[in-house]
């Protein structure tokens, strides 16, 4: 497990790519941009967000497979794709052709639970089995499955001049091991026992933790002993496999070159979501992390010291919702010029 003080072995960060309704080729092509101009800069990964009925990018796959054509070195994930609203054996196809496309740098991540808002749109997603469709986390087990080429078919051979394969085609060796999943803790020690990879973002549950009052809101502790719970897993389930990737993703937003009307529109939007970090939220009692807003000293200071952060030796810092194409770029730029140096990261050209 990486000590406190340990470089920072990957850096990468997340986004949601926002459009026009009006004209959603900009936004699209913006976030090519984006993910050209991060290869660049030398950072290790790029992830995409999923968003349905919204202006967001609602097929991160297919973006990722432009990506593979402008790219040649950086990672290319996603955080995540909602697996209530996808079909494993066709999302993995996709998902084998853009990695063979990329030349296996596609890290896919997912996530399971009914669909945000699915009563209002179930009728058109599932016509005659939205009351009886499995949300659970078998649809990632099935996915998994078809990516490590398991059989779908007892039928292989030829018809005509037609071939035919037992299992998912393309199939694209090493894809089912880049494989993330994340969640609060029996979803962490559930994922170290499947043999994936463990996706932490800047919200968590608090569901299953039991402080005795100590700490019951201090996020960096609860995200922490999640991690600890998903390595313990891994470690049991998988004592001769290669230990399973574990990354963080903050809102974190470096101002080191930002102009001052940007700090004080970064210190805005970080403010306006601070009372929600205060305490748990909703039914499922989910936890927010505050947003880091600062200059990269001051930021690395802040995450060294994060318990979570310290169990980490890579990250994908998480790019706040509805700023410009000008405002990204700064970010990105100073994580690739000030922070990650700070963190002790080097970058890879």
């Amino acid at each position: 497990m990486p000590r406190p003080g340990e470089p920072l072995a990957r850096m990468g960060f997340l986004t949601i790519g926002l459009f026009d309704e009006h004209d959603p080729l900009a936004g699209h092509e913006t976030t090519l941009k984006i993910i050209e101009t991060a290869e660049q800069l030398g950072f290790d990964s790029v992830w995409l967000r999923d968003r349905h009925l919204q202006y967001g990018i609602s097929s991160p796959v297919a973006v990722l497979a432009a990506a593979t054509q402008r790219t040649n070195r950086i990672e290319l994930g996603t955080a995540v794709i909602p697996l209530g609203l996808e079909n494993p054996f066709r999302l993995a196809e996709d998902l084998a052709t853009v990695d063979i496309l990329s030349h296996g740098r596609l890290n896919p991540g997912v996530s399971v639970g009914p669909p945000m808002r699915y009563e209002t749109f179930k009728t058109k997603l599932y016509p005659d089995s939205h009351d009886v469709e499995d949300f659970s986390k078998q649809r990632v087990v099935r996915l998994l499955e078809f990516l490590r080429g398991d059989p779908v078919t007892d039928f292989e051979g030829t018809v005509g001049i037609e071939q035919f394969s037992r299992r998912i085609q393309p199939h694209s060796p090493g894809l089912a091991d880049r494989l993330w999943y994340g969640g609060g803790l029996s979803s962490a020690s559930w994922t170290g026992e499947q043999g994936l990879n463990y996706l932490t973002s800047s919200v968590t549950s608090i569901d299953g933790h039991d402080h005795d009052g100590t700490h019951p809101d201090d996020f960096a502790l609860i995200q922490a002993e999640q991690i600890d719970a998903y390595r313990t897993a891994y470690a049991a389930a998988h004592p001769d496999k290669r230990p399973g990737r574990v990354s963080q993703g903050l809102v974190v937003i470096p101002t080191d070159s930002a102009t001052p009307e940007q700090k004080r529109k970064y210190a805005a939007y970080a403010a306006g979501r601070q009372e929600r970090t205060r305490s748990p939220q909703g039914l499922r009692q989910m936890l927010f992390s505050p947003d880091l807003v600062g200059d990269s000293d001051q930021l690395a200071e802040t995450l060294i010291n994060h318990a979570a952060y310290q169990r980490v030796d890579e990250v994908a810092f998480a790019l706040p919702f509805s700023f410009t194409e000008r405002d990204y770029l700064q970010i990105i730029t100073d994580m690739a010029d000030h922070l990650g140096p700070a963190l002790g990261w080097t970058t890879k050209q």
